[in-house]
């Protein structure tokens, strides 16, 4: 039997056909190849979240969390849950969400406080800006400058020129070294250009004691601490530490009002991070959810119940202040001698 012929093949035109469907195929691949990506962020989240506070439950830090995360996770459709690691300041939490995958899954909701990680540490497992993605601003919160209300100081420049007059004999009480408390006096009393000498205490609560048994001179306290305890007659409202007076004390002046330091704008605040390197449209889902989140009424007034100003900004706002106060208070540190933990 004889073999058929083969039929007649244009081999030039199989290449070139061959050459069009592998460019076909090559297209399709390097699209698809996107696609994950874009729709990873499209649907997310796509599990639960877990945001971690590293201070124990109950605390400022752990309130504003556990609203704004609540009120986060009715808009993303997946549970937001808080996972509290107290320990060393606030850093040991920190720490966990830098190593932790940057999926967008752990975040971190810190506070003012994390700026000074990099001044008062010899050495950290996190970079305190590097080392995040910063998603938002929750609530900045003022400081009021008090004394007893059986003090001898009627205004925060009174107590500047006892401080002039007698280095080192003005005290204050700070919630222990290299917190906002003794930074932020520190800060003062460098702008000012005196000394004050540090009482530590173990906490808010214990300073508060302290005032009104006249064991210290002054100290920087929360609004709410302030607001209260100047309502009940026990205390005397010196300053307020931001740029601008306080809405719920407006007779009180701001630092640069009573004594003439430019710029002065001492705040803490609460924000939310995520591991460096979570994929941008994560980061800008989570900024917008925030933005929704602090406007709801019932939040916002709760928030703001916490004497601060209730608003979340850009996403590069919440990274330059944190870079900014960073750069602060490793001079505050430098320029007082205040030796590193």
């Amino acid at each position: 039997m004889r073999e058929s012929n083969p039929p007649n093949i244009d081999l030039g035109s199989e290449i070139v056909l061959f050459g069009k469907c592998f460019s076909r195929l090559l297209l399709i691949g390097i699209a698809t190849t996107g696609l994950p990506a874009t729709s990873g962020a499209q649907d997310y989240p796509s599990r639960p979240i877990k945001v971690i506070v590293g201070f124990p439950p109950g605390g400022g830090t752990d309130v504003a969390a556990r609203l704004v995360t609540h009120q986060m996770s009715k808009s993303l459709g997946q549970p937001v849950f808080i996972e509290n690691k107290p320990g060393a300041a606030g850093s040991l939490g920190a720490a966990e969400a830098a190593r932790s995958a940057p999926d967008g899954y752990t975040l971190l909701v810190t506070p003012g406080g994390h700026s000074i990680f990099g001044a008062i540490f010899k050495s950290l497992p996190f970079h305190p800006v590097d080392s995040f993605d910063w998603i938002s601003n929750i609530i900045t919160i003022p400081f009021f400058i008090v004394v007893p209300a059986s003090s001898e100081f009627k205004t925060l420049a009174d107590v500047v020129a006892k401080a002039k007059a007698a280095p080192g004999t003005v005290s204050f009480g700070s919630t222990g070294p290299g917190s906002t408390h003794h930074l932020g006096t520190e800060l003062l009393g460098s702008r000012a250009g005196v000394k004050f000498l540090h009482v530590p205490y173990r906490g808010d609560a214990p300073i508060i004691t302290a005032l009104l048994a006249n064991e210290i001179h002054f100290s920087i306290v929360t609004p709410t601490q302030a607001i209260a305890n100047v309502k009940a007659g026990k205390f005397r409202a010196l300053a307020v530490t931001s740029n601008s007076r306080h809405g719920d004390m407006p007779d009180v002046p701001t630092v640069e009002q009573t004594l003439g330091i430019p710029n002065f704008d001492l705040r803490s605040w609460f924000g939310m991070a995520a591991p460096a390197g979570t994929p941008r449209p994560v980061i800008d889902r989570l900024n917008a959810e925030m933005q929704k989140a602090v406007n709801v009424p019932e939040v916002k007034a709760r928030l703001a119940a916490m004497g601060g100003e209730v608003a979340a900004g850009t996403t590069d706002a919440m990274r330059e202040r944190v870079a900014r106060e960073l750069a602060t208070w490793t001079k505050t540190v430098d320029d007082a001698g205040i030796a590193k933990q």
